[in-house]
């Protein structure tokens, strides 16, 4: 009998994924990975909505199987829908309401700012560095080959150095990300484990970046930018 753990569904605005409700997260999650690694060819290269079924899930865990369907396939996922009777029409809304936004949100040639608050699903891609003037929300995502820098909250996941660089760095007034890469090095911040070398000050600018193969987040002192090699 064929594994239905994982079920894809799919329309012309987006894809309905049927889970495994009591599949542990971690199984599950490979499970995702191997059915959409199969199916890249008959998916090909697109931007789709998403809407996962068959069991709760949350915020960081949508993100998740989000990324892991990217990753295993040319799937670009532009936002998560909730499940109700409109399903379609959310799906077909979120499409144009992205294609309305890529002359603003993707591939940004050189070094310049962006004013706007990210929402979940969106992406800024810059070829060089980028200021943002606004928040990064939980499920947005950031990435540049160069530096960025968030002049307002930074919750969404966002990767620097996106060329293999190790020296770039992300600065935040406020920091605290889903997730941050730079260059190869990965660290997840929304269960406390990312940073490791994390103080629990106040609410603070704060800034990202490697020293020694780890991802260090500190308090923005004339200290600490001495000591980093920007």
């Amino acid at each position: 009998m064929a594994n239905q753990s994982v079920i894809i569904k799919s329309n012309k605005y987006g894809l309905i994924v049927i889970l495994d409700a009591k599949l542990s997260f971690e199984d599950l999650t490979r499970e995702v990975a191997d059915k959409f690694h199969s199916s890249a060819k008959f998916f090909g290269e697109a931007q789709m909505a998403v809407c996962f079924q068959g069991r709760d899930l949350t915020l960081d865990e949508e993100m998740t199987l989000a990324e892991t369907i990217s990753n295993s396939c040319r799937i670009q996922i532009v936002s998560i829908i909730d499940e109700n009777k409109d399903l379609e029409e959310k799906m077909q809304k979120a499409l144009e309401q992205k294609e309305e936004e890529a002359g603003d949100l993707m591939n940004l040639q050189d070094g310049r700012f962006y004013k706007g608050t990210l929402r979940s699903g969106q992406v800024l891609e810059s070829e060089t560095s980028v200021i943002i003037l606004g928040d990064v929300n939980p499920g947005a995502r950031v990435i540049s080959k160069g530096n960025v820098i968030v002049l307002g909250s930074l919750k969404g996941n966002v990767f620097v150095g996106a060329a293999g660089n190790e020296a770039a760095f992300v600065a935040a007034l406020s920091m605290d990300p889903m997730q941050i890469r730079i260059g190869d090095v990965i660290a997840r911040c929304s269960d406390g484990t990312a940073a490791k070398k994390r103080k629990k000050t106040a609410d603070t600018p704060k800034i990202a970046y490697v020293e020694d193969g780890n991802i260090y987040i500190e308090p923005i002192t004339k200290e600490v930018l001495n000591e980093i090699d920007l």
